[in-house]
């Protein structure tokens, strides 16, 4: 998959995981591709372990796999994001 290619998926997946977590707000165009991207790479990681096919040829394949890495780094991003430090 090319350039052009990932940028699309990453937009997609990102823009859909935006949705679903319903977190992510403050990211404009840019970093909805970022997260759609780095997602895809979590995703076909995780997918590669699991023993199945991570992102391949531009499809729809490959936009659940960048959405469901995407989803995980909001899901974990946020949960960091929202803890509150406290110093004793």
């Amino acid at each position: 998959m090319g350039v052009l290619g990932w940028i699309v998926v990453g937009f997609v997946a990102g823009a859909f995981a935006r949705v679903a977590t319903g977190s992510g707000r403050h990211l404009g165009c840019l970093g909805t591709i970022l997260i759609g991207v780095v997602g895809g790479l979590i995703g076909g990681m995780l997918f590669n372990l699991a023993g199945s096919q991570g992102i391949g040829d531009f499809g729809l394949r490959s936009m659940f796999v960048a959405f469901v890495g995407a989803v995980l780094l909001l899901l974990v991003t946020g949960r960091f994001a929202g803890r509150k430090h406290t110093h004793y």
